[in-house]
């Protein structure tokens, strides 16, 4: 009985620990990350080219939807403010630029461009998942993005 209850501490001990370490992970998402994939709700993934940037309050996108043939097929670069607790992760999009063919999954996006006070910024809550290496974007379309940390 001494040694389960020797091992359950062992395991409650690196569980807290574990969780604490991805908690720490998710709040540092600040500098450069390369896109990798767009993964949409229905199941069909595409691949992406572009980077997301994170300043300590300001954000930046530009990325391409690549077709098979690595030739870019819809591209958008937005930005805004963010704020991050946790992994909860909300956008504020204060700038739009976007435009595309449609995709499998994707319909067409006719050519799009705003810029918004902060009044009027729309709002996109999203969380966000990180290790370190890694960052993943789930919309609350559904969708998400992956990006690969470039720089710091």
């Amino acid at each position: 009985m001494q040694l389960f209850r020797g091992a359950w501490i062992v395991v409650t001990i690196v569980f807290c620990f574990t969780g604490f370490l991805s908690a720490a992970e998710v709040s540092e998402i600040r500098g450069a990350w390369r896109a990798e994939t767009y993964d949409l709700k229905g199941g069909v993934q595409h691949q992406v080219e572009g980077f997301i940037f994170f300043t300590e309050t300001d954000w930046t996108v530009l990325f391409f939807v690549m077709e098979d043939d690595a030739t870019p097929k819809r591209g958008s670069g937005e930005g805004g403010t963010y704020t991050l607790d946790g992994e909860r992760l909300v956008l504020s999009h204060l700038y739009n630029l976007s435009a595309g063919e449609e995709m499998e999954g994707l319909g067409e996006s006719p050519l799009r461009m705003d810029v918004q006070g902060m009044s009027d910024a729309a709002t996109e809550p999203c969380r966000v998942v990180s290790n370190g290496d890694s960052l993943t974007l789930h919309f609350p379309s559904g969708n998400q993005m992956t990006f690969r940390r470039s720089s710091r």
